[in-house]
Parts: structure tokens; C-alpha cells; sequence
């Protein structure tokens, strides 16, 4: 090698290339210096804390087991750690952390035994969540609330839109206001199909009777039981909280709620008006069925807001708050409703100033109306009826109310019959002619025909044997004071109005000549008819009510 080279060459078979490798790391013994200390895991301490408080917890509440040695323990328990207190301010807060432990001790139990309760019900209820809506949506709206209120999985299933489709709120008392109406319309949303709101002071009036469901202190039918002495100096106490506002939901949005609405019907809301109440038909384009009793509202323009608002009309039921006094209707306004509701099948226009020409119109002009009444009004004497079975309009006609019609001539029921018997109003099946008064004469008006004698029953039960009449009259100079009936009760009890005959009681011919019927003698002219029924004028102030 030149020594003056001074590359060095390294051999693996050279000493010189046999470097000392590096020397590992060893592993720290015990002896060592102490490492930084490990930080805890959450989840552990977490768990260890839980598990001292759950066995705490069952330390407490294995107390129980004996409740009067437990109780004693604990009191004598507690008043030692009193004791042991310095300051009164470490004792009152003693005892405000053990009260707020019974409080969260307690809440704790109670949400417990609900969950338990919702899963209990969930897993015993057999029905799935889609039928169990379909089963509340056959329940009526009061049953919905309180299956809801029962647990978790009901009210879940209660909120679905369906389960108020068919709403009913009405009630004998008081007890539902704007609020509960608006809560349960927006719950139905666009699925609302029928809607029933108001006081209602005995059984709904449904199709066939007659029986006067507008509501009065006198005859409400509540369930306090005082006197009517009391009532006269309750008044306000006794009215609906339900103001003209309640069915302002139904046009909001754009009329979303009431866009399918199909059957309306609101009983003796004092506070409804003509503008709230042509708001709310205004939203209805789809409404068949139309039911107002006792609001304070006028016929012409409820009848023209029918007209203009729901051709699809079928079902008309109106009867006035102040029977006789309404007469509005004009015959513009009966001509403009047989044009643009050809579907209405059943009418009634009750206690109303219904002339005979309108009256025909109304039921001449619709083609397929089956059901008329025209109970209490004021100035029918019958004349529509003449050659009307022959015609398109009345030749469907299968129920005719016209009871206690005050004009009411014994001479055109008479023609009336005649023409049952010739052939005409082929379908009639029901007629009722009853009159507390009896019924007018034709040439006096206040000579009363208060007999039975006019009308053919051995003939009409050969020739019609399906056809049922109604006529009930007062006996023969039997009149007292209507304030007496009405004290007496002989209005409400004695004089029930009959339903539509069923298949079995059809072929019966009911003839009544001796009712309970009496007549105010001077109720021949319109000042004393209007005073007969002064009832009808008991108006009240809103109740501030809250429902429960």
C-alpha cells in the first residue's frame, strides 16, 4: 500500500472492519428513575363513581323493606347529622340538599314507571302503530285525547292528522274555547272532514225531528241543578266561550284546513256574526253538509254564502235564534240557491218568515230534495204545496215537517192529501202537521181547527199503506198560558217530537187528536206569536272559562 495514499480499504475479512455495533436500549428495571404518572381513563372513573352510587342507592332503598323501622332510622339518622352541625346555616343547608335529593329521588322513580308503563303497553298492544291510528281515527274527538294521555306510544300515534278528521266539540256545558278548537283543527290539517262545535242542549237533532235544539237559560240542560230563579241571576254563566273567532283557522293558509272539509255544524254560538261565519263557508268549497242552529246570524246572507261558496251542498239544516222574527230571505237569493246547489237533497229552514212563494220556489226548483221542514215558520199556510207532486221538484219528496206552522190551513193539508191520493208525491213517506195552536180555517183565521176529521185514514191506509202522518193537536178549548206550559214542563217533556218512521212502525197511520198541546189565546196575529216565543231572547255575556 502506498503510504502516501491515504485511502483505506475496508475488508468485512479485516479486523479493522469489525466496528462495535450500537448498543440497545435496555428496558428500565424497577430501581429506575420514576416515570411522568399515566393519565386516567374517563371511562373507568365514570364507571367506578356510577357503581359506588348505585350501591348507595341500594343501600337506601333496602331501608324500605321495613317501613316503621326504616322511617324511625332515618329520622333519628338525620337528626344526629343535625346535630353534628355548627351553625344553623349548615343545618338549613343540610336539610335543603336532603329535600332536593327526595325531589330528584322521586321525579326519577315516576319517569321510570312511565317508561315502563309505554313499553309495557307498547309490547302488550297487539296492534301495529299504522292500525292503531286507523283505530283512533273511528274514535270520537274527546276518546282520542284520552287515549293519548295514557302513554308515549298512543300520543305518538294520536298525532297523525287522521285521528281528527272527524272533530266533535260540542257539549251540554261550557268547557271548550278558541284555543282547544284551533289545536285540534291544526292537528287535522288538510284531512279535517267534518267539524261540530257549540252547546248542544239535548240530543243532536238529527234528520226527521223536529224538536227545537236552540239553546235558552231556561231549558239548558246542565248538570247543576238549580232552580231557574238562580239561572235568571246567573246569566253569563251559562254561555259558550266560543267567540266569532273560532273558525277563523279554517281560511288560514289559504283555506288549507277547510279545503275538504264536508260537514259543518255549530250549535248556539252567542258570538258568532254574518262576517265570521261567511268567512269560514268561504273556505269550504267542498262542504255537503251544513247544520246551524241558534247563531245569531241572518238567512239571506248565510244562504247566499251556500250559494257562492258550496255548490256542492246536500244537507241544509238552519234554524233561527229567534223564531218568526228573520225575515230577510229574498227570492233573488232562493232562485240563486236551486241554480247553483242542484245537489241539495234535504232541506230544513226552521222558525223562519217563510213566505209561501219562496217556500215553493225552494222546493220546486230542486230536483232532487227528499226532505223538507219547515217547522215553526210564521207565514206558511200550505198554498206551495198546490200541484206540486207532479212537478220535477217535488215528486222525490219523501218527508214533510211542517209542524207548528202558525198559518198552517186545514184546507190545503186537505188539498195536500187529495193529491196524495190521486197519485202525486208518489215517494212520501212521512208527514207531520202537528200544531199546539191547531191548525187556521180558511175563512177566519182565528177560528182554529183543532179535529182530525179531515183527514181520510181509512182511505190513505188502503191506497198508502207506507205512509205515516204525524198530527197531533190540542183537545177542543183546552188553552192556558204558555208561560204555564213552560213552567209546568209540559213543552219539553210532553210534546216529544217523533223521528222518521222506521221499517217496522212505516205502515202506521198516527193519529194523535188529544196531545198536551195548548195555545196562548191571542196567538192569531204576529205580535202575540213573536211573544210566545219571548224564550228565545235570553242572551248572555262570554263566561271567562278555561278548559281543563
Amino acid at each position: 500500500m502506498d503510504s502516501g495514499s491515504r485511502t483505506l480499504l475496508l475488508s468485512p475479512h479485516c479486523p479493522a472492519s469489525m466496528a462495535s455495533p450500537k448498543p440497545k436500549l435496555k428496558r428500565p428495571c424497577c430501581s429506575s428513575s420514576p416515570s411522568p404518572d399515566p393519565i386516567p381513563n374517563p371511562r373507568v372513573s365514570n364507571f367506578t363513581s356510577n357503581s359506588n352510587i348505585d350501591s348507595i342507592l341500594e343501600s337506601l332503598l333496602a331501608l324500605s323493606d321495613s317501613t316503621t323501622s326504616s322511617a324511625l332510622s332515618l329520622d333519628l339518622s338525620f337528626d344526629r347529622l343535625l346535630d353534628s352541625r355548627a351553625s344553623d346555616s349548615d343545618k338549613s343547608d343540610l336539610i335543603d340538599r336532603a329535600l332536593r335529593f327526595g325531589s330528584v329521588l322521586l321525579e326519577a322513580a315516576k319517569r321510570s314507571s312511565r317508561k315502563r308503563d309505554s313499553m309495557h303497553n307498547a309490547v302488550v298492544w297487539a296492534l301495529p302503530p299504522d292500525l292503531t291510528i286507523k283505530v283512533f281515527s273511528l274514535l270520537d274527538t274527546q276518546s282520542v285525547c284520552f287515549a293519548a294521555a295514557t302513554c308515549s306510544f298512543f300520543r305518538k300515534c294520536s298525532v297523525d292528522p287522521t285521528c281528527y278528521a272527524n272533530i266533535d266539540l260540542t257539549s251540554v256545558i261550557p268547557k271548550v274555547n278558541n284555543a282547544v278548537v284551533s289545536t285540534m283543527i291544526q292537528r287535522a290539517g288538510r284531512s279535517l272532514q267534518s267539524l261540530k262545535l257549540g252547546l248542544v242542549p239535548g240530543p243532536i237533532a238529527w234528520t226527521g225531528c223536529s224538536q227545537g235544539l236552540v239553546y235558552s237559560i231556561r231549558n239548558s240542560t246542565d248538570a247543576s241543578g238549580i232552580s231557574w230563579n238562580d239561572k235568571r241571576s246567573r246569566q253569563g254563566k251559562e254561555s259558550s266561550v266560543l267567540s266569532r273567532s273560532c273558525l277563523a283557522l279554517l281560511s288560514a293558509n289559504g283555506g288549507g284546513p277547510g279545503a275538504l272539509l264536508r260537514s259543518l255544524h255549530l250549535y248556539n254560538i252567542e258570538r258568532m256574526d254574518n262576517i265570521a261565519l261567511c268567512g269560514a263557508l268561504s273556505a269550504c268549497p267542498s262542504l255537503r253538509d251544513l247544520e246551524i242552529i241558534g247563531l245569531h246570524v241572518e238567512l239571506r246572507q248565510t244562504l247566499e254564502s251556500v250559494s257562492i261558496f258550496c255548490p256542492l251542498i246536500e244537507r241544509l239544516f238552519f234554524e233561527s235564534s229567534k223564531t218568526g222574527r228573520d225575515d230577510s230571505l229574498k227570492l233573488p237569493t232562493c232562485s240563486d240557491l236551486v241554480n247553483n246547489c242542484p245537489n241539495l237533497s234535504s232541506l230544513a229552514l226552521r222558525g223562519f218568515k217563510l213566505h209561501d212563494y219562496k217556500a215553493r220556489t225552494l222546493v220546486k226548483g230542486f230536483r232532487k230534495l227528499k226532505y223538507v221542514d219547515l217547522s215553526t215558520s210564521y207565514s206558511i199556510s200550505g198554498a206551495f204545496l198546490k200541484n206540486l207532486g207532479g212537478s220535477a221538484g217535488g215528486n222525490l219528496l219523501e218527508v214533510l215537517i211542517l209542524r207548528d206552522c202558525v198559518h198552517l190551513k186545514e184546507v190545503e193539508v186537505a188539498r195536500f192529501l187529495s193529491a196524495v191520493l190521486a197519485g202525486d208525491f208518489k215517494h212520501i213517506k212521512h208527514l207531520d202537521i202537528s200544531n199546539r195552536e191547531g191548525l187556521a180555517s180558511e175563512g177566519d183565521w182565528y177560528r182554529r181547527c183543532c179535529s182530525t176529521s179531515f183527514i181520510p185514514v181509512e182511505q190513505l191506509l188502503s191506497e198508502r199503506p207506507e205512509l205515516c202522518i204525524v198530527a197531533e193537536f190540542p183537545a177542543e178549548g183546552s188553552y192556558i198560558e204558555v208561560e204555564q206550559m213552560i213552567g209546568s214542563g209540559v213543552l219539553s217533556d210532553d210534546i216529544s217530537s217523533p223521528s222518521l218512521p222506521s221499517s217496522h212502525t212505516s205502515d202506521r197511520f198516527i193519529n194523535i187528536s188529544e196531545s198536551s198541546y195548548s195555545s196562548d189565546q191571542g196567538s192569531g196575529n204576529e205580535d202575540n206569536q213573536v211573544a210566545s216565543f219571548e224564550i228565545y231572547e235570553e242572551s248572555s255575556d262570554e263566561l271567562d272559562f278555561v278548559s281543563g
